[in-house]
């Protein structure tokens, strides 16, 4: 394996939460890293550890690989950033076309303190959870950047340093069906069901900071545009593997003369 160790940027959000799954089955050794820049609410920092704990207890093959977490203070990211995440203001869009809720260089700053942290673990590989596929259109999520921070991050560091992106060209419906398949792989007896319900239950994404309403594909507002993203990919996600009601046929003799 060319890359035997990572570091996952990790949130405690559906996206990381598969990310992190899929570092666990890649690599040798994982370690984890968050950031507290100043958010609105604090929920997602506090479910980071649940699912932390939830996956160790349900997946002993990944307990194993599962090291270190590190959480780092990026306050001042939230001191420069007037943001739907770091202001109580409503989500719309800005006059530029991009929603309120991009955070300008937070990806950027995370990959190069997470590169930092990596150069000092030991581990050659950053694995995040950005992607093409949603409504953001975030510049700091495309598949060009995260190409240039590699480049930048691998000669600034003077070494191979890896930015492994699972989900970029994948939606959410996919997104959910790799939870399953990754949780499978690691528990053939109900390992993807398990990591799907331990994702729908324990990770949070809601933009509003809302735990109060569980839906089906789990808690938040459902009004906010990461809830309806999650909501959507989950329906799509169900329908597509929705197992038919079996019909009543009508007795057609099948059994032979004289049966009851």
């Amino acid at each position: 394996m060319t890359h035997p160790s990572a570091l996952v940027l990790f949130s405690g959000g559906q996206d990381s939460t598969t990310c992190l799954a899929h570092a666990l089955t890649r690599y040798q050794r994982v370690e984890t890293i968050g950031f507290d820049y100043g958010q609105r609410h604090h929920v997602e920092l506090q479910q980071r550890q649940v699912v932390l704990r939830a996956l160790r207890a349900r997946f002993p093959a990944w307990r194993q690989r599962l090291g270190e977490d590190h959480m780092i203070d990026m306050a001042v990211l939230g001191q420069v950033s007037e943001t739907s995440l770091t202001r109580d203001m409503a989500i719309e869009l800005e006059r530029s076309g991009m929603p309120n809720t991009f955070v300008p260089g937070r990806n950027l700053v995370f990959l190069t303190f997470a590169g930092a942290l990596a150069y000092r673990r030991g581990l050659q590989a950053l694995v995040t959870g950005v992607c093409e596929t949603d409504y953001s259109g975030y510049p700091d999520c495309r598949d060009d950047t995260m190409k240039a921070m590699q480049l930048a991050l691998s000669l600034g560091m003077d070494q191979r340093l890896r930015v492994d992106t699972p989900l970029m060209w994948i939606d959410k419906a996919a997104t959910w069906q790799l939870a399953h398949d990754l949780g499978q792989r690691a528990d053939p007896a109900g390992g993807g069901d398990a990591l799907v319900a331990l994702i729908a239950e324990h990770t949070h994404s809601c933009y509003a900071g809302q735990r109060a309403t569980r839906h089906p594909w789990g808690y938040g507002c459902g009004q906010c545009p990461a809830c309806d993203l999650r909501a959507q990919g989950w329906a799509r996600w169900r329908a597509a593997h929705a197992v038919p009601t079996p019909r009543t046929m009508p007795f057609n003799g099948i059994f032979g003369a004289g049966c009851p």
